[in-house]
Parts: structure tokens; sequence; C-alpha cells
């Protein structure tokens, strides 16, 4: 009987080794957008930062100081938020000091409710209007409620459902990073087609539109695979017949 050796499955990359990469990168990506985002606005004050064009401070510099003021908060604390994070889904430093993981994961939720506060501030001024506060309204809204429903699930000691809804949380939370990528993204996919003495302009207002919900919604439907299939407790969308007890839908 002539025996068959299995194919040899050296080159192959593990599970494992594919997690740590992106891991990686996506610790790498948010602490690069952290240094840029709040590195732009700690050169000057807004109304200096207007004059040059930097980021949002043309946006947020005719504001009230309420206003601006939850304009840095975010800055701050979503930055901090961002960075801390991917710290957050580091199975050695989860499982060797569980007491700096913990002590991450408060910080870590301080900083996503100061931001998420801030944010939705912050979208009621945008520069595209309604499609900015509903967009980036929305957005602040699910940051903060998947925080607090991860911290619940974390104080019943609900494991699987905190690690699920911290998923959905740091989704939310990368968007600081979606929407700068989708933006290049965009603004580079224009650039062959519009020409003229204010085409910069066209450019980018075309291109930051539809951002307040194209730098979300995507990452939500991401997080949700991702849980789906490490075997988390997922999201399921039922009709209220469906959930009515048994014993009442026998007595109708």
């Amino acid at each position: 009987m002539a025996l068959t050796a299995p194919p040899a499955r050296g080159k192959q990359r593990s599970p494992m080794g594919r997690s740590q990469w992106s891991w990686a990168w996506i610790a790498l990506s948010s602490l690069a957008i952290t240094g840029y985002f709040v590195g732009q606005y700690g050169q000057g004050t807004l109304d200096a930062l207007a004059h040059q064009h930097v980021g949002l401070a043309s946006t947020y510099a005719p504001q009230a100081w309420p206003i601006q003021v939850a304009f840095y908060l975010h800055i701050a604390f979503a930055g901090l938020a961002l960075a801390l994070g991917p710290w957050q889904f580091s199975r050695r430093l989860r499982n060797r000091h569980i007491r700096i993981h913990r002590a991450i994961g408060r910080s870590y939720m301080i900083t996503v409710a100061i931001g998420a506060v801030s944010a939705f501030v912050m979208s009621m001024f945008s520069s595209v209007g309604f499609l900015g506060f509903f967009g980036f309204g929305s957005l602040a809204v699910l940051w903060g409620w998947t925080a607090w429903r991860g911290y619940r699930a974390i104080r019943q000691r609900d494991v699987r459902s905190h690690q699920a809804w911290m998923i959905r949380n740091f989704a939310l939370t990368y968007a600081a990073v979606t929407l700068r990528t989708w933006l290049g993204v965009l603004i580079f996919a224009q650039v062959p087609f519009v020409h003229g003495g204010d085409a910069f302009n066209r450019i980018f207002a075309q291109a930051y539109a539809p951002l307040p919900f194209l730098c979300w919604l995507p990452n939500v439907v991401i997080a949700e695979i991702m849980i789906r299939r490490r075997g988390l407790p997922a999201m399921h969308i039922s009709s209220a017949a469906a959930i009515e007890p048994a014993g009442d839908i026998a007595r109708a």
C-alpha cells in the first residue's frame, strides 16, 4: 500500500500571524493619524490656522467659544482614544498584564465619552450642513453608545459580549483613519476630470461631502463580519412576531 505524504504547509501563514500583522497595521495607522491631526492644530490659534487653510480650522474659527472648546476637546480626546484603542486588542497585554489592560480600558472609555459628546456638538456646525449633522452626529451617538454597552457587559462579567461591543466601538474610533483614507481616494479619483482656477476647492468639497457616512458605515459592516467569524455575540434583526413569547402567540 502506497502512502501519500500530506502537502507541505511550511510556507502557509498561520491565522495568528495574519492577526498580528493586522493588529500592527491598525496600531501604526492609528498612531500616525493621531500624530497628524492632533499635531496640526497645535501649531497656532484657530484664527491663525484658518488663514492657512489648515484642516477644519476655517469651519470652527468663526464659532462661539463653547464650540471652539468642544472642537479642541474632540481633537485631544478622540486622538487619545485612537492611540489607546489598538492596545485593548493586544492578546499578549491582556493575558500577561491584565491590570495594564484594565487601566488602558478605563482611560479609553473616558476619552471616548468626552470625544463623543464633543463630536456631537461639532456635528451641528459641520461644513456640509445637515449631511454632516446626521452623518457625524450618528457616528458620535453610536460611538458613545457602543462604549457604554461594552462597559456594561464587562461589569456584568460577560466577556464575550464585551469583546463584541468593543470591536464595534473601535471600528467607529477608526473612522478617523478611514475618513482620511477615503478623502485621499476621492480627491485623486477626480483629478483627471476637474479643471479650472478653483479646481482643488471643488474637488475637495465633492470628496468631503459623502464622508460623514462613508467614513464609518463600512467599518461597522467589517466589524460585524469579524464578530461573527470569531463566534462572538452578533447583532440580529428580528421582527416583533419572531421575538414574541410562544405563550402569547398561542393565546392570540
